[in-house]
């Protein structure tokens, strides 16, 4: 029976110590000292030691209500730490408070301790709790409803979601002292029908926006427009609620609460819990091709170490950058850990897909620490609580170093010695912070940015405003200017959407239409229904899958993985977004093979570079971006061959957005000695190194940026295989968000810089071919091209004028 599985009459333990080698290390230091001894740490390119850290506290509040204090000796909580004890004297002092402190330094009781004395002083108050996900509102619900419980408060605490059965529903509605909830159950689900919760907004007293750092891009925008509709709620019940927010640490805390909320907001950022000490290493897998710059895999490097971390009883987190990732890690972990007589069920995977009672269970194993290691995607990152880790192994580079802390803060939750570890991929990025470490303590952490006055993302909230209330001549939309949101509901009154009524204050603008906007508006990105995993042998479903992941992970014949297992798909009903899949025993998995291709729609902006006597085109406009899945892979296990292929026949999914464009002209290309193919491939090579600068420069995932080289003009055809002119080469990066969130035109802003801080990470770059650092290894075979295309890409630099920026 599984760790994570149901009850069982002997339970098995995780690690079945009989016939262990006594030689074996035992603890994060004896690993570490392995690790120096035995080879390992020639790969090491960076080792810091953070220091321990000691408790600041302060006395419980004066005042505190007597069952609240009780409750909390309960837990062997004396004491607060001193953020907690500012959280509470600001947040009863009805001001806004962001608390960004690191990961597992008590952020719940901030906001816990002061509804908790609300509750205890006015049983009829009540709170919102908002989550990013389902699974922290459950973990949250059963965490506050056992301190409620014991402080003896006679209201009720509730999640109200998509799992949430009817009766409980209308509890939540009559009766919860507490509903927590995550925006888009908010935003579709109990806003449009407010008059129904006149309990909750009119005796609102506190927010809870819990994982900040998570709202950002067009997620954040959409909850900014949310939360305005929410205090226009609250306004109408009578009510004026406090904002209280708890954020992983990133750059801008305050102002990114304040524009979430539309009002001030005290920060409160120096933590007062102690922390033990915890050794950082950054470990790049060794070069195996040195012409090609390719290292060993970086998967395979993370599940040897991790396997050290286990086999010496270190309880360790392994995070992966993708769901195929993840599998394979476990799958990988289980194989070898098997040979040292260490229980499969004592390792488990963690991440988006699984159904939510599997989720349950696996965060429920984890507390009581029948579970040893967990590979997890970034679910984990976020504030569950799974007990005491003292290891943590990132295999690759999360994209943001806001992410990374936090994944590192996931160790290190005792007083001992933790470890975090990263394991740098060959990607650009991961390539940059393996020769750059110093960056992980040095370079500012990055903001999270929203743009809640998008006029697209406004227009269609203030139609589900309208729908809610009508829209008085005083009536006010957050922090939106008078002006602006007369002329936007002007705009909807002239295409039927509000209808304007006359009165001597102004017009007031009621809802006009049949239809339900909420049910149109998606805050989240990935706007499709889920796909359901169905096993054929079995006839039950067993996990799910998003819209966008379904292309690459469930077409006809992939290999699915889940929880260790291996299932190959037989069939993709893609009308009904039902995948039945069989479970078989491979040895190979499927990675699918996508093809991008941009097109320019618009053009907003454009100007023209003189650097120097070849002068570019640089543009900025709207663009459609069509992706398709063209086939896929077999990769075999362990070794990670290619054995084969296969044929994907799906739709094609098409996006639009924005772009940055610098095209060069055919003329310049036509003029160089080498091959066009070769010119083009270097110009490839630029958009790499372009793509890395622009990410680090925007502080944000390089996954929110797209990459493409090809032509600005539909009309013109790709270049022929002669030499022959073809297309004016462009270079897109384009902002991967449907949309756009404002990162082409801070290019288009940056050019020149952005050009400039390009040519000297090739300069400073080691490697003399180009590499995946720089401008990624060439693709042909022919040597000489090879070695001479790096100094290629810096020779086209020079002709356009381009010197380095240090």
């Amino acid at each position: 029976m599984s760790a994570v599985g149901g009850t069982t009459t002997h339970r098995k333990q995780p690690f079945r110590r009989a016939g262990e080698p006594w030689t074996r290390p035992k603890g994060a230091a004896e690993v570490l000292e392995r690790w120096r001894t035995n080879g390992t740490w020639r790969n090491v390119t960076w080792s810091h030691n953070v220091d321990p850290h000691a408790a600041s506290t302060a006395p419980m509040p004066p005042g505190l209500a007597p069952g609240v204090e009780r409750a909390l000796h309960q837990r062997g909580i004396r004491d607060l730490y001193s953020h907690q004890a500012r959280a509470f004297e600001l947040a009863s002092a009805g001001k806004h408070v962001v608390v960004a402190t690191p990961t597992a330094s008590g952020k719940s009781l901030c906001y816990n301790l002061p509804i908790l004395q609300a509750l205890a002083a006015d049983p009829t108050a009540t709170a919102l709790y908002l989550f990013p996900t389902k699974a922290l509102s459950r973990d949250q619900e059963e965490a506050l409803r056992g301190v409620m419980r014991d402080a003896d408060l006679s209201v009720g605490a509730i999640t109200y979601d998509g799992d949430t059965p009817n009766d409980a529903r209308r509890a939540a509605r009559q009766r919860a002292g507490v509903l927590l909830t995550n925006p888009d159950m908010l935003h579709a689900g109990i806003m449009p029908h407010h008059t129904g919760w006149a309990r909750l907004f009119s005796n609102l007293k506190y927010i809870v926006v819990d994982e900040l750092h998570t709202y950002r891009g067009v997620f954040g925008s959409h909850l900014a427009n949310v939360m305005r509709r929410l205090l226009r709620i609250a306004r109408f019940h009578g009510s004026s609620p406090t904002f209280l927010f708890a954020s992983a640490t990133i750059g801008n805390p305050r102002e990114h609460a304040s524009r979430i909320c539309g009002e001030p907001v005290e920060l409160i950022d120096e933590s007062g819990a102690p922390t033990g000490p915890r050794q950082v290493v950054v470990y790049n897998p060794p070069v195996i091709n040195a012409e090609l710059g390719m290292r060993q895999s970086y998967i395979k490097t993370a599940v040897r170490l991790t396997q050290d971390l286990v086999r010496a009883g270190v309880p360790t987190l392994v995070f992966g950058n993708s769901r195929n990732g993840v599998e394979v890690m476990l799958k990988y972990l289980r194989d070898r850990l098997a040979r040292d007589q260490i229980d499969p069920s004592a390792i488990h995977a963690y991440r988006g897909g699984y159904l939510p009672k599997t989720r349950r269970r696996i965060e429920a194993a984890l507390r009581e620490g029948e579970i040893r290691c967990v590979v997890a995607t970034n679910a984990l990152e976020l504030g569950i609580d799974i007990g005491a880790l003292d290891a943590v192994v990132c295999a690759g580079y999360p994209g943001t170093m806001a992410g990374l802390w936090q994944r590192f803060g996931r160790a290190g939750r005792r007083r001992d010695l933790s470890l975090a570890v990263l394991v740098a991929s060959s990607n650009p990025v991961d390539q940059f912070m393996a020769r750059h470490p110093r960056q992980l303590i040095s370079a500012p952490i990055e903001h999270a940015r929203i743009d809640p006055d998008n006029i697209e993302i406004l227009i269609q909230h203030l139609k589900c405003a309208a729908f809610e209330l009508p829209f008085e001549p005083d009536d006010v939309y957050g922090d939106v200017p008078d002006d602006a949101l007369r002329e936007a509901l002007d705009y909807l009154a002239d295409n039927g959407v509000v209808h304007p009524t006359t009165t001597p204050a102004g017009s007031i603008y009621h809802w006009a239409s049949d239809s339900y906007p909420a049910n149109n508006v998606s805050l989240r990105s990935a706007s499709w229904d889920n796909f359901v995993i169905i096993d054929l042998d079995g006839d039950r479903t067993i996990a799910e899958m998003d819209w966008r992941s379904t292309h690459t992970m469930l077409h006809e014949q992939a290999i699915y993985q889940h929880e260790g297992g291996q299932y190959q798909v037989e069939r993709l009903d893609f009308d009904n977004h039902k995948a039945f899949v069989r479970h078989v025993k491979p040895d190979y998995y499927t990675t699918a093979m996508t093809h991008s291709k941009v097109t320019v729609l618009e053009q907003d902006q454009g100007a023209t570079l003189e650097l120097g006597e070849v002068l570019l085109d640089a543009g900025l406009g709207d663009v459609s971006v069509i992706e398709k899945v063209v086939g896929y892979k077999k990769i075999k296990f362990h070794t990670h061959e290619n054995v084969g292929y296969g044929e994907v026949h799906l739709p094609e999914m098409q996006k639009h957005t924005t772009a940055f464009w610098l095209t060069f002209p055919e003329d310049f290309v036509q003029s160089q000695p080498e091959p066009r193919a070769v010119v083009v491939d270097a110009l490839r090579g630029l958009s790499k190194a372009m793509h890395v600068v622009a990410a680090v420069g925007l502080m944000i995932d390089p996954r929110d940026l797209g990459r493409a080289l090809g032509s600005c003009s539909e009309d013109e055809g790709p270049p022929s295989k002669g030499q022959g002119p073809g297309f004016d080469p462009t270079i897109f990066l384009y902002d991967t968000v449907a949309g756009g969130i404002g990162l082409a035109s801070r290019m288009f802003d940056e050019r020149e810089e952005l050009l400039r801080r390009a040519r000297y990470l090739i300069e400073s770059c080691e490697c003399t071919e180009g590499c995946p650092g720089c401008i990624g290894p060439d693709a042909s075979s022919d040597e000489d091209l090879e070695a001479a295309r790096k100094q290629l890409v810096l020779g086209l630099l020079d002709a356009v004028g381009v010197s380095a920026t240090h």
